[in-house]
């Protein structure tokens, strides 16, 4: 099985080792191109105005000048002899919980994989504040990885699906286990927008995401996590509101 490895915390991130350490558990062809830096935060967004630059650190290990989807559509059209059997992106430092997806670099480079007809996963460490960016804060990742993945393997995948997974903030022997639940969504009324000014005394504002409200509707990615659950999720790629369309086009009627 050939399986590429990405992420959007960047080549170097401590997170995407613990991704390699997983992958090498169902395969030795392992390929990796990811960010040359943090793109956190980025989406599913394309470099545009800049040109994108591909650096080579040895054989079948790349890092890209620009975002988490960059980084796949590089692999798949310039870097691979072949097309992957899975794409593997992460392990965030950090939740991608809830609406949080749609800002995620990390379920971006998932959906881009979707999005070529491959299988994708994402993975996500959601961590406590308190770990000071340790490493054992990488365990539930590392322990249940392999344990999240392994089904997902042998599991049929709707055409332009993927699946997110995010583990819990403890440490690996106190998961509960593993829950297969649905999208939940965060109140983001109260989200923060902090102000300060640089040394020259210029004003500027940093999105702070400390304050948002969790909405633990039961059956949700949220709550699995705050179960002390790994939570895996499904995620389709149309957005469409099905039930909206006879509605809405009866109001363009006549």
């Amino acid at each position: 099985m050939r399986i590429l490895l990405t992420n959007d915390d960047g080549y170097h991130a401590p997170g995407f080792e613990v991704l390699e350490e997983i992958a090498r558990q169902f395969s030795d062809d392992i390929w990796v191109c990811a960010p040359s830096e943090e793109q956190s935060g980025a989406g599913h967004s394309l470099t545009l105005n800049r040109p994108v630059r591909l650096q080579k650190f040895a054989e079948r290990r790349f890092a890209v000048t620009g975002t988490p989807t960059d980084s796949v559509m590089m692999a798949l059209r310039e870097v691979m002899d072949g097309e992957p059997d899975l794409i593997l992106s992460g392990v965030n430092r950090g939740a991608n919980l809830g609406d949080d997806i749609t800002y995620s670099g990390t379920v971006s480079a998932a959906i881009e994989g979707a999005l070529a007809g491959i299988r994708a996963i994402a993975l996500s460490q959601v961590y406590s504040r308190d770990t000071n960016g340790t490493e054992h804060e990488f365990g539930a990742a590392r322990e249940w990885g392999p344990k999240a993945i392994e089904p997902l393997l042998k599991a049929p995948f709707a055409e332009r699906t993927l699946v997110n997974v995010n583990f819990p903030p403890r440490p690996a022997n106190d998961v509960k286990g593993i829950r297969v639940v649905r999208q939940g969504f965060h109140d983001y009324s109260r989200g923060s927008i902090v102000e300060g000014r640089d040394p020259r005394g210029h004003r500027y504002f940093w999105f702070g995401l400390h304050a948002i409200e969790h909405t633990l509707d039961h059956g949700t990615d949220l709550e699995a996590i705050d179960d002390g659950y790994v939570a895996v999720t499904p995620l389709q790629l149309d957005l469409t509101h099905y039930s909206s369309i006879d509605t809405l086009a009866g109001r363009f009627e006549g």
